[in-house]
Formats: structure tokens, C-alpha cells, sequence
């Protein structure tokens, strides 16, 4: 480990570039676990870690990629010994330090989960997409929302969240209505359990916003954000909710308090990033067993690492369906 391989992005007067280099132990942030990487993933986030302004990263260079999975080969920590599998994902990883695009990466003992039964290759699979998806469906659940409550729609459902969210409720029992405007994709997410798969929301996106509309929806996984999410909330039934995570659709909502008064609807907010560890442990162990996804595996890509960056620009554009789980160990 005196030397390895590592994406590096750089900023530069004229943008932030990529490039594999060679890195050293030193180059490494504190931590009392160091893991050979096998898999990471792509996310939105990753692309916003290598476009210009896209405001994720505090300090170039930095090595990209904010969840990670591999073997760990040094360790001072009394809960992780050489060998172990482990997932590490949210908090500073690839943002504000080096994260999953290298050969090894060191993190403190609190920011890793044991993979348990997951392979490295599988817990990527799920990875920070999956596991978001996993906190909005669980998120629903202790809100009170039932099958037979009527359908959840789910919003940018090609994306990472939305695929494993169709996958996660049609195993829990729901009514999963994919949202996207991919309309060539539609087979693959009925594949992946959507009961039905409908365009864009708002489906004229030139009305005018009322403050109430039509019932709709007993509840949403949104991973859209802006003017879908204010429609999203403006059609759920009395007493649903939405599991929001997105802000491709922008960031400002123009809503008023019209749904959470007079239909009682909540807005829950998921965040993986600061997730406190045990509940994040808990959670992987519920994603190796009973809430392992079914079929997400039929959107899965696998990547080099080396030539990651082609899937980020897809990504960054909005063009890319499923996840691409990252080959480290040997993408090189």
C-alpha cells in the first residue's frame, strides 16, 4: 500500500478535470480503518463533485466517489479486524475526503458498516442510491402508510433512488406507479415492479400551480424536487406523505400550506449523509436480509473504474437509467 492507484479530480482555471494517478499511504485522511477497495458506484453527487459550482467539495484534489466497498487491511479498531467485508457511505466520503474511486481508502471506525451477508459487489449495487431508497420506503412505513391505501408514485424513477424504491415497495405489498420522462424505458421498470409507469409530473408543466388538486396518491418517493414535488404534495390523500431526496427539479418550492392543513399530508426529508451510525447499521442489516432488493439487479451496470467518468457525464445530463456500480480492485 506504499503506493496506489486513484480518479483524481483537479480544479483548474477552466474546470475540474479527472485523471488516474499514483497516490501514497501519507496521502490518506485519519482513520483507524484502512480498506482495500473493491466496488463503489455512481451517484448524483459524484457529478456535482466534478462539475464546476456544483458546490459538494470543499477542497481540490480529491478523489471522487462518496460510498465504497471492500476488505479491510489495517485496523485499530476493536469492532473491525482484517479481512472484514465493509460498506462505507455519507459523511464527508468523496467530498471533503478522499472517497471510493482508489485502490484504498482510510476511515474512521465510525463511519463503516459490517456488509454482513452482502458481497462488496451487491452492497454497491444498493449503495447510497439504494440505501436512500431503503430509508424513504421505511420513512412511509412508520408513517403509517398500508397497501391498500392506494398507490405510491414514485418521481424520477429511472434514477438510482427511484429504481430501488419500485423494487423495495412492490416487494413490501404497494402499488408502485413509476413517474419519468423515459418513456423507452417503461418495460424495464414494470420489470422492476412498477404497476403502472406515467410521464413527468406536473403532467402540464404550464398551468399554473393550484394549492390543492385531485387526490392522487397515497403516498410518493420523490427524487425530483421543485415543481414536481409541489404537485406531488398538492395530490396525496388525506394523510399521506412524502419521502423526498431529490433536487434535480431545482431546489425552490413553490407550494403553499393548503395540503399540510387541510389534508394532513407530511414532508419527510431523507438524509444518508449524517444518518447516526447505528441507525445506518441497522439499516444495512435489514437491506442483507429481509430487505434485500429483489430485481434491482436487472438494472445494474458494472463499470472500470478508469472510465467512470463517461457514466458521470450521462449522469450529470440526466440520461443514464439504473446504477452503475464501480470496479475498483482491477479497474484500473
Amino acid at each position: 500500500m506504499d503506493s496506489f492507484q486513484a480518479l483524481v479530480a483537479r480544479r483548474h482555471d477552466d474546470g475540474i478535470t479527472t485523471a488516474v494517478e499514483t497516490l501514497r499511504a501519507s496521502d490518506l485522511p485519519p482513520g483507524d480503518v484502512t480498506v482495500r477497495v473493491e466496488y463503489s458506484s455512481v451517484n448524483y453527487k459524484d457529478a456535482l463533485a466534478v462539475t464546476p459550482k456544483g458546490g459538494v467539495v470543499r477542497d481540490y484534489p480529491i478523489v471522487p466517489g462518496i460510498d465504497l466497498a471492500g476488505e479491510v487491511v489495517e485496523s485499530s479498531s476493536p469492532d473491525f479486524a482484517v479481512g472484514d467485508k465493509v460498506i462505507a457511505h455519507g459523511y464527508d466520503i468523496g467530498t471533503g475526503k478522499h472517497g471510493g474511486y482508489a485502490e484504498y481508502a482510510r476511515l474512521p471506525s465510525d463511519q463503516v458498516v459490517a456488509a454482513g451477508s452482502l458481497s462488496t459487489r451487491d452492497a454497491m449495487g444498493i449503495g447510497t442510491a439504494g440505501f436512500t431508497a431503503a430509508m424513504s420506503v421505511k420513512a412511509l412505513l412508520d408513517w403509517g402508510v398500508q397497501p391498500d391505501d392506494g398507490p405510491i408514485v414514485v418521481t424520477g424513477a429511472t434514477g438510482g433512488v427511484g429504481s430501488a424504491s419500485i423494487d423495495l415497495l412492490d416487494a413490501a405489498g404497494y402499488l408502485a406507479v413509476a413517474s419519468t420522462g423515459k418513456a423507452h424505458v417503461a418495460e424495464a421498470l414494470r420489470a422492476l415492479g412498477a404497476r403502472d409507469v406515467i410521464g413527468r409530473l406536473p403532467e402540464d408543466p404550464d398551468a399554473t400551480p393550484r394549492p390543492l388538486g385531485r387526490s392522487r396518491w397515497a403516498a410518493a418517493i420523490d427524487c425530483v424536487g421543485g415543481a414536481t414535488l409541489a404537485d406531488v404534495l398538492s395530490t396525496l390523500h388525506y394523510g399521506g406523505a412524502v419521502a423526498a431526496s431529490g433536487l434535480t427539479g431545482g431546489v425552490a418550492l413553490q407550494t403553499t400550506v393548503m395540503p399540510f392543513i387541510l389534508r394532513g399530508v407530511g414532508l419527510l426529508g431523507m438524509d444518508s449523509v449524517l444518518l447516526p451510525i447505528e441507525r445506518r447499521r441497522a439499516l444495512w442489516s435489514e437491506l442483507a436480509g429481509p430487505m434485500r432488493p429483489k430485481r434491482l439487479g436487472s438494472v445494474i451496470h458494472d463499470v472500470d473504474v478508469k472510465d467512470v467518468a463517461s457514466v458521470i457525464d450521462e449522469v450529470r445530463a440526466g440520461n443514464y437509467h439504473g446504477r452503475a456500480v464501480v470496479r475498483v480492485a482491477g479497474g484500473f
